[in-house]
């Protein structure tokens, strides 16, 4: 029998230590904004810059290891998605940065007429830059809807839409602003069947997780380390005969061979390095409170170096909905507080632990600066989910507070945010 595991929940001084910029008099709820950042994520970029730092392909010492940080940070990120190599694995600035650099190749393969669907539901940076693309090109651009009730995707919108065969659909895996998980495998495969290709951001899902590119058949999916406890750093993964058919707007010494003729110019190294960090963060998790038998967790077709990844973000997910459910809780419980999004303790498992909220006759940056003088923080605005806000009616009032939750919170943190609120009120 395999024995028992810890869990995260029950191990929090453990998990939180693993973190140094915590501290007792603060809580961060920032989190769907950038996460802190874990210690094995400040000694890879440490390390790095300490004995490896310099640029590509030189004969030197520090090159050659700077070289071999890379390759790592791409064969680890392959494991993080399930990619099935790590040349299909393309560092950048960020998401944002990616998504407009492979906007402009893929509007080389669209014409006058031809139709690019997006969401309401998504970050601007998957809305933005094929609305740019389809301006460039003459496309129609249709807009899928959600339920402003609860916050989830028109399916049905996307059923009818992928009937007039569109080129290609952008969407998300998790909302930023209201915390939906969308149901992308189930998107992606009504898309294949009418020969669309599929942009999935998956930055606010990262951090909550697992990720299988394979599994899902996606055609390209972006998320940004920051998210999930490294550093500023993005990183896509592209379908290899994708990445290697379209044409990549580079400098003419760049190599042609993935995935470098997509990585313009001299890379964030340090960055990179540490996005390998925060993958192998993940690793120990899954070594120390990984539960495969209890949770139900399948390792059968994984075929990463990394077995504990799965495990460990499975662990995370494990204890988040315990922070979920507590979340909802408090913020239901608040009077003259609305909640938007998804709001029956029954759908736990339908979001992440984000949650946007408004005080009746409170402005959200009042209500953000009121729980910052607490030491709570909070975003508060559009969070870039321009659509989201605009389609709720709340972009002219100020938008929404947003709470969000990671891993190294804690209950007693959604309690403590629960009585400041009340105060406020």
């Amino acid at each position: 029998m395999t024995p028992k595991l810890p869990t995260i929940g029950a191990n929090l001084a453990a998990v939180r230590k693993q973190f140094p910029s915590l501290n007792p008099k603060a809580i961060f709820f920032d989190n769907p904004g950038g996460t802190q950042i874990a210690r094995q994520s400040l000694d890879r970029i440490n390390h790095y810059l300490l004995e490896c730092n310099a640029n590509h392909e030189g004969a030197f010492e520090t090159s050659r290891r700077s070289d071999a940080i890379l390759d790592e940070a791409h064969a680890a990120m392959a494991d993080f998605l399930h990619a099935g190599s790590p040349d299909e694995i393309v560092f950048g600035n960020n998401m944002t940065t990616l998504t407009l650099h492979l906007s402009r190749s893929l509007a080389g393969r669209l014409g006058p007429g031809d139709e690019i669907l997006v969401t309401r539901l998504d970050h601007d940076a998957n809305i933005s830059p094929w609305l740019l693309a389809a301006e460039d090109r003459g496309c129609k651009v249709t807009w899928i809807d959600f339920d402003v009730e609860d916050g989830t995707l028109k399916l049905d919108e996307f059923e009818k839409a992928f009937a007039s065969k569109p080129k290609l659909a952008a969407f998300g895996y998790a909302s930023n602003a209201l915390g939906t998980i969308n149901p992308v495998k189930n998107i992606i495969e009504m898309a294949h069947s009418a020969g669309t290709l599929t942009y999935v951001d998956a930055v606010q899902y990262a951090p909550h997780g697992p990720i299988d590119v394979q599994a899902l058949g996606a055609d390209f999916l972006v998320c940004s380390s920051y998210k999930f406890f490294g550093p500023h750093a993005g990183i896509l993964y592209g379908r290899r005969e994708l990445l290697e058919e379209l044409k990549a707007y580079k400098v003419r010494p760049a190599t042609d061979a993935i995935p470098g003729k997509w990585e313009t110019g001299t890379q964030n190294h340090e960055g990179i390095a540490g996005v390998l960090g925060a993958v192998e963060y993940f690793e120990r998790l899954g070594k120390t409170y990984g539960r495969e038998q209890e949770e139900g967790l399948r390792e059968l077709g994984y075929t990463g170096r990394r077995m504990d990844l799965k495990k460990g973000l499975s662990a995370v997910r494990a204890y988040e909905y315990e922070l979920s459910r507590a979340l909802l809780r408090t913020l239901t419980g608040i009077p003259g507080l609305r909640l938007y999004g998804l709001s029956d303790e029954r759908r736990l498992e339908e979001r992440v632990p984000t949650f946007s909220f408004t005080l009746e006759g409170k402005h959200p940056r009042v209500v953000a600066e009121a729980l910052a003088a607490e030491n709570i923080y909070v975003w508060d605005g559009n969070y870039y989910a321009l659509a989201v806000t605009e389609r709720l009616g709340v972009e002219e009032s100020g938008g929404m507070v947003r709470v969000g939750a990671a891993h190294y919170n804690t209950v007693e943190e959604v309690e403590r945010l629960g009585e400041v609120l009340k105060r406020i009120m």
